[in-house]
């Protein structure tokens, strides 16, 4: 039987760089984000039943936002609205490369404002929960994603992680991976990328740290590798499924997009018990084809692949 994916987290606005006009003026457009709000678009568009929970201020960003997602098929019943903060604003700039570097409007910003027992009655029922760490950057968000994440794991749903760490949120690097390190006990899959391997497990080879990460509990670990691919691993298995080349436009959002299309195969498939080698290896390489091609076009949610893309 088919899961829902809920996603739990930030949604915000990424004003993302485009251009650089005359006398060097830098140019932005306000895309939704925000790496939760992404994974859930993502699995929508391809196929899979998906659900967002948050917050968002009461202003036009917060109604764009809801809208966008309502727009991608997303179950937004979960959006929360506070008048206390702002809708949180992420600014994106981008370099010749296609890399991204993010700085924050967010003190405090609306996703951090979160009712526990609120998103905790939205998320009952749902067969997969996603979250990330830019919800554990603070102590109220951070105790209230552990409420709500130990509680949806105790009622049987696969618990997934996505470190995906963003240095100007935390205080230093160490409060970092206390923090992010701590919640890996919930987890059953976890995506982290190349650049997170050490940060999160002290290690740099991907089959040692996914051994770390294989003893502490998770089923199902993920490591993406840029233009190389994703390397996969279980307790029985492992192995890399290589890449999609493409010119890179933006790579903002293909992270979110590998695995809410990786998720969206495990939900439409009923979960990961007794996967084979060969089903994750399908599942690995159509999230490398849709990862592929946000990578090629601007914007996170705008440049979301659907299904008919990718088949």
């Amino acid at each position: 039987m088919a899961l829902k994916i809920t996603t739990l987290g930030e949604v915000l606005v990424d004003l993302t760089q485009t251009s650089v006009g005359e006398n060097g003026i830098l140019n932005f457009a306000a895309n939704p984000g925000g790496a939760p709000a992404n994974a859930a678009v993502a699995a929508s568009r391809l196929g899979a039943s998906s659900a967002f929970i948050g917050c968002v201020g009461s202003d036009a960003f917060g109604k764009y936002l809801s809208d966008t997602l309502k727009d991608n098929k997303v179950d937004i019943s979960g959006i929360q609205v506070t008048d206390k903060a702002s809708t949180t604003i992420a600014v994106v700039t981008v370099n010749e490369e296609g890399e991204r570097s993010f700085s924050f409007l967010r003190k405090p910003g609306a996703d951090q404002l979160l009712d526990a027992e609120k998103a905790i009655e939205k998320a009952k029922g749902t067969g997969i929960l996603h979250f990330g760490s830019v919800s554990l950057t603070t102590l109220y968000a951070r105790d209230n994603i552990k409420k709500i994440v130990s509680t949806i794991k105790k009622e049987g749903a696969l618990i997934t992680y996505d470190p995906n760490y963003r240095s100007t949120l935390w205080d230093n690097e160490e409060e970092a991976k206390k923090c992010m390190r701590e919640v890996i006990s919930f987890v059953d899959i976890m995506k982290i990328s190349d650049e997170e391997t050490y940060l999160i497990t002290d290690k740099e080879d991907p089959k040692e740290a996914a051994g770390i990460l294989h003893s502490k509990g998770v089923k199902l670990v993920l490591l993406t590798l840029g233009s190389k691919g994703a390397f996969y691993s279980t307790p029985n298995f492992s192995g890399i499924v290589p890449g999609h080349k493409v010119k890179v436009a933006d790579t903002n959002g293909a992270g979110d997009t590998f695995f809410g299309a990786l998720l969206s195969r495990i939900a439409i498939r009923g979960g990961i018990e007794n996967i084979t080698e060969q089903e994750l290896k399908e599942y690995v390489d159509f999230a490398n084809k849709a990862a592929s091609i946000t990578a090629s076009r601007r914007g996170a949610i705008p440049a979301m692949p659907y299904l008919g893309e990718i088949l």
